[in-house]
């Protein structure tokens, strides 16, 4: 058995959302604590953004799968880069990919199992750009070990915020919403609560041409459709018990475009009702799924929707009065590269070979060793 050590990690993640590649240089500690020591949002070029969104709408080649699957990789390797010029090499690198396809159902076809993902950036590209050993493709163990392969956070959120002694919930609001449900007594249990920033950044650039909703300001400036909001809350994804997990797949431009046929006129008004579903969407899933068996002391918020004004003020408005509204910076944890840190941290589990998915999260029959070396 090693001896754990502190070791200096490069986390990578590209979320749903696609807006950047986030880089953090990292340090894991052996008591699985994790410092950020530098972060920065890598942009990928224009182009090979367009190509990732046109296999995320399905109108893609296996050509242009494999081809971005390198293409990626080398966007991932300079991204790195840029830190590695500055600090100098890491002892690994984390890399979590770029989702472009998740099927976490359990359908079956000649009794095999079609339950999958799939995620773009092949790491030999990223090792032989950088010269680092890379640990990639965290999902796949847990999916075959029966999981859903998400959320996988839920490890990091478990270790980080069990030693507050509180019952908390740990709220991510990327593209898609996840949240953890740490608590003083009992196990660690989470699930996807549904839309995050998805429906908002698509309805901004559709009407707006803008990537998002800077600071809330558009939401701000309309009223709620409460017909529209009422509709969009039906969706049977949100009365599904967990264990669960969604993405673009599900919440797809299609499942958008449906949902604007029955949308307001105005198209400040399209954000704001955009933005109460996704507080709305995860205060109820609290009160469904988490507030019946345990009573929470604190909600705190990560992700991109912990910069918006808008999306916090309707969560305080929908949340119990007793229960505190924080984020992550409360604790010293970066709202912006939370995921990168959490994918370090499974980095660094796989190198020591420490078991790093939570069943009660992801659905799996056992705890397993997620991700793969290069």
């Amino acid at each position: 058995m090693y001896e754990l050590e502190t070791k200096k990690v490069i986390g990578l993640m590209s979320g749903t959302s696609c807006d950047s590649i986030d880089v953090g240089l990292c340090e894991v500690h052996p008591d699985l604590s994790c410092k950020l020591i530098a972060g920065i949002n890598y942009k990928y070029p224009e182009h090979i953004r367009a190509k990732i969104f046109q296999i995320f709408r399905g109108e893609s080649s296996v050509k242009d799968i494999c081809q971005m699957n390198f293409a990626i990789g080398e966007c991932f390797g300079n991204a790195c880069m840029a830190l590695i010029s500055e600090y100098g090499k890491p002892d690994l690198i984390s890399s979590h990919g770029q989702t472009v396809y998740h099927y976490p159902f359990n359908e079956k076809i000649d009794d095999i199992s079609l339950k999958s993902t799939l995620q773009l950036g092949e790491s030999s590209v990223i090792a032989e750009k950088t010269g680092c050993l890379v640990i990639s493709n965290f999902r796949e163990a847990d999916i075959a070990s029966g999981g859903d392969g998400a959320p996988l956070v839920c490890f990091a959120d478990e270790k980080w915020f069990k030693p507050l002694k509180k019952n908390v919930l740990v709220q991510n609001i990327g593209g898609i919403s996840n949240v953890t449900v740490v608590t003083k007594d009992n196990d660690t249990f989470g699930f996807d609560t549904g839309l995050g920033n998805i429906m908002i950044d698509y309805c901004m650039n559709k009407f707006f041409g803008m990537p998002y909703d800077k600071d809330g300001e558009i939401a701000r400036q309309g009223t709620i459709s409460h017909d529209w909001l009422n509709l969009l809350l039906q969706d049977e994804y949100y009365l599904k018990e967990p264990p669960k997990t969604t993405g673009r797949e599900y919440f797809s431009n299609t499942y958008i475009e449906n949902a604007l046929k029955y949308a307001p006129e105005d198209k400040n008004s399209v954000i704001t009702t955009a933005t109460v579903l996704t507080a709305k969407t995860i205060v109820d899933a609290y009160e469904r799924f988490v507030f019946p068996h345990v009573k929470i002391d604190e909600v705190i918020i990560g992700g991109g929707g912990a910069y918006n004004p808008e999306i916090m003020k309707y969560l305080r408005k929908f949340l119990p009065a007793e229960i505190e509204l924080k984020t992550h910076e409360d604790y010293g944890i970066s709202n912006n590269y939370k995921e990168v840190m959490a994918f370090a941290l499974l980095g660094y589990c796989k190198y020591y070979n420490i078991p790093s998915n939570l069943p009660s999260c992801t659905g799996a029959r056992k705890r397993v060793v997620l991700g793969k070396i290069t």
